[in-house]
Order: C-alpha cells, then structure tokens, then sequence
C-alpha cells in the first residue's frame, strides 16, 4: 500500500511540474504573470524532478538560465544520491537477513 501512494504521490508532482513549466513557458511568451523559480524548484525538490527536466527539454524553456537550471541539475543529483543510498541500505538489509 506504501508503494502504491508513493506511486500516485510521485506521478502527481512530475505531472504538475510538467504542466507548471508549460504554464509558465506560455505566461513568458504572452508576457503575463510567470511561475516563479522557487515554486518550479519546490515541486521539483518534493519528487517531481522527472517531469520537471523532461518539461525542460522538451518546451526547451529554462535550459540556459542560471542559476536556475544548475539548481534543477542538483536537486535531480541528490535525488540521485538518496536513491542510490536507499537501494545500498536495502540491499545490506538483504544481505544481513541471509546470514
């Protein structure tokens, strides 16, 4: 049950940061009221960092600007890193239980 909310909690944020980027790339070229950075890196940092790089590439809007994209790129690398850890953590809990 824990995975399955995981699941729906994970595909919830990357589907709204995706459609933030989108929003915000449209309020750019309409000149309106824009998305702003800190909201587009929270939702990115919560675990929608997925859709918020796929966003990125594919409407190719924030690619360049910084700092925001280096802030982008290091919340997907600590993202990363925690995964890595989780599995290495796992996988010592694996082994342990075989002993």
């Amino acid at each position: 049950m824990l995975i399955l909310a995981a699941a729906a909690w994970l595909l919830a944020l990357n589907g709204l940061a995706a459609l933030l980027f989108w929003h915000d790339k449209r309020a750019a070229a309409g000149r309106r009221r824009r998305v702003p950075e800190a909201r587009l890196l929270l939702v990115a940092l919560m675990g929608g960092s997925i859709g918020a790089v796929a966003a990125q590439q594919a409407l190719r809007h924030k690619t360049r600007k910084q700092p925001f994209a280096a802030r982008l790129a290091l919340i997907v690398a600590l993202q990363v890193c925690g995964l890595i850890a989780l599995a290495l953590i796992a996988g010592a809990g694996a082994i342990n239980s075989l002993r």
